[in-house]
């Protein structure tokens, strides 16, 4: 029997990746059912990469050079902000979730973790704050809510497969 941590963490990285599978192939269905393109996450990456050379802000990310490995620095910072979502779920709501998964703390949990595109990713990628930026800011707001109402649906399945495969920790 793990400690309680280690319990929060093993559970948080269970379901955090469960969810951010969900949304990757949510990701792939929208893409081939509506013709709208997959994040490219190797910009994430590239953001993440000339954080510690002190750039920030960047107008746009794809106007800033390309920095080595920025696609699997993205793809990473993806399913780790997946996994502190989820450790987010959990510290609010404890493993008794996990025990018995309810919907509407994984949607809380997933509809709120959109206020970090929002806020931080959008703003500091030259999109503006919520997208006001773009070419279609309402548009793009929009398919942001629906992805993460999809990564709390995404919680919630996967806090039901952690329960079901984890019940003897």
């Amino acid at each position: 029997m793990p400690d309680h941590t280690t319990a929060m963490l093993l559970h948080a990285t269970v379901i955090g990746t469960g969810a951010t599978l969900v949304m990757d192939a949510w990701a792939i269905l929208r893409k081939r059912l509506l013709g709208v393109p997959a994040l490219n996450y190797g910009l994430v990456g590239r953001w993440l990469a000339w954080l510690p050379r002190g750039r920030f802000h960047h107008q746009p990310i794809a106007a800033t050079p390309p920095v080595r490995g920025e696609q699997a620095i993205g793809w990473i910072a993806h399913y780790l902000t997946g996994i502190a979502f989820a450790g987010i779920l959990l510290g609010l709501w404890g493993l008794n979730w996990v025990r018995q998964p309810t919907l509407a703390p994984a949607l809380l949990v997933g509809i709120g973790s959109v206020a970090a595109p929002f806020l931080l990713m959008q703003p500091a990628m030259g999109a503006g704050i919520a997208a006001s930026r773009t070419p279609r800011p309402n548009l793009a707001r929009m398919h942001s809510l629906v992805t993460h109402a999809v990564f709390g649906v995404g919680l919630y399945v996967a806090g039901w497969v952690a329960n079901l495969t984890t019940r003897s920790l």
